[in-house]
């Protein structure tokens, strides 16, 4: 298996269409496993909660999802091949999925919001199976009715992908707990994708995401809710850079000894 080992994280080395043979071969097996959008903040995260860990080290697949990490693998030696975040996953799959009329549900976001971006991914792409939409209510996680609800919800709609789109590590603990009991091949926690779709959150433009800034973006369009997240949390995340190049010097200066 073509992995590299990056901040504890195994992160599979794929770009999108390594992503979709992945996603088909699990739906043509009808095996239930779930895929991880790893991003600065998920690194952050894993270095304090036992849980977020345990998730990641069950993944089915784990991609890398930001710029800052695809250069981090680059300068540590080990470049993964490319940038693969929930968000772009319908501009890059959108095709493949209505093609193979996949059974699709999205589950998250405010009211509306996902049938506005269901509605908006069917203009684009006419045949897409969207089987399934719903807003679950504030705290849902910890709502035990709640989550019978959506299990049977989900049960009864048989989709082959389900949507996870309420933040990090929210959306990837609630697919841990519960994706054996509704048993879809693949799930994928897919954080604002629904409010960019639907166009309730204007996503950053092209040339920020190539460079690395979709998060000064998203800062300054949510600085209330965004700003201890990208300014004091992912700021650590240099600091795991610095360490991990040192390690790797360290390890390179030792074996040429």
């Amino acid at each position: 298996m073509n992995q590299v080992n990056m901040f504890d994280v195994n992160f599979d080395n794929y770009d999108f269409m390594d992503l979709l043979d992945y996603i088909d071969r699990a739906i043509q097996e009808r095996n239930q496993s779930y895929i991880l959008t790893c991003n600065v903040d998920h690194v952050i995260k894993l270095r304090k909660d036992k849980e977020f860990q345990t998730i990641y080290s069950e993944a089915g697949a784990v991609v890398a999802d930001g710029m800052p990490l695809i250069w981090a693998s680059r300068m540590l030696g080990k470049p993964l091949k490319q940038k693969v975040s929930g968000a772009d996953l319908f501009s890059r799959l959108g095709n493949a999925f209505e093609q193979r009329k996949y059974r699709l549900f999205f589950l998250g976001s405010a009211q509306g919001v996902p049938e506005k971006a269901t509605m908006n991914l069917k203009a684009a792409y006419p045949q897409i199976n969207v089987v399934g939409c719903y807003s679950p209510s504030y705290g849902f996680e910890n709502n035990e009715e709640e989550n019978k609800r959506i299990i049977q919800m989900l049960t009864d709609c048989q989709p082959d992908i389900v949507f996870v789109g309420v933040g990090a590590p929210k959306q990837e603990k609630w697919i841990y707990r519960h994706y054996m009991s509704y048993q879809a091949p693949i799930s994928i926690g897919v954080g604002a994708t629904f409010d960019f779709l639907s166009g309730s959150v204007k996503r950053a433009p092209d040339f920020m995401q190539r460079t690395g800034l979709e998060w000064f973006w998203r800062l300054s369009q949510e600085p209330g809710r965004l700003w201890k997240r990208y300014l004091v949390d992912d700021a650590q995340f240099l600091v795991l850079l610095l360490k991990e190049m040192r390690k790797r010097k360290k390890v390179k200066g030792g074996g040429l000894e």
